[in-house]
C-alpha cells in the first residue's frame, strides 16, 4: 500500500514540475508534501483523508492542461485504487 502512496508523490511531482500557474503549481505541491508525509510516517490515510485528497486532486485535474493533466489524471487513478483497499472501519 506504501509503494501506491509513493506512486502519487511522485505523479503529483512530476505534474508540479510541468504546471505553468504557480498557484497550480502550489496546490499541487500541498498534496505532494500530504503523500510524502504518509511515506515517510508511520500513519496511512484512511477513507475520510484519501476522500478529502481525492476531490482535491479531481479539482487539480480540472484546472491542470497537458503534461501537467496527465501526470494529475495518473495521481488521482493510483490515489482511487489505494483507497478501493482500504478497510472501512
Amino acid at each position: 500500500m506504501v509503494q501506491e502512496l509513493t506512486q502519487v508523490r511522485d505523479d503529483l511531482e512530476k505534474a508540479a514540475k510541468t504546471a505553468d500557474d504557480d498557484g497550480l503549481r502550489d496546490d499541487i505541491r500541498e498534496h505532494v508534501d500530504a503523500f510524502e508525509d504518509y511515506t515517510i510516517g508511520d500513519h496511512e490515510p484512511d477513507h475520510a483523508i484519501m476522500d478529502d485528497h481525492l476531490n482535491g486532486l479531481r479539482q487539480l485535474s480540472e484546472r491542470a492542461t497537458g503534461d501537467t493533466s496527465q501526470h494529475v489524471d495518473s495521481a488521482l487513478e493510483t490515489a482511487e485504487e489505494y483507497r478501493e483497499g482500504i478497510d472501512q472501519a
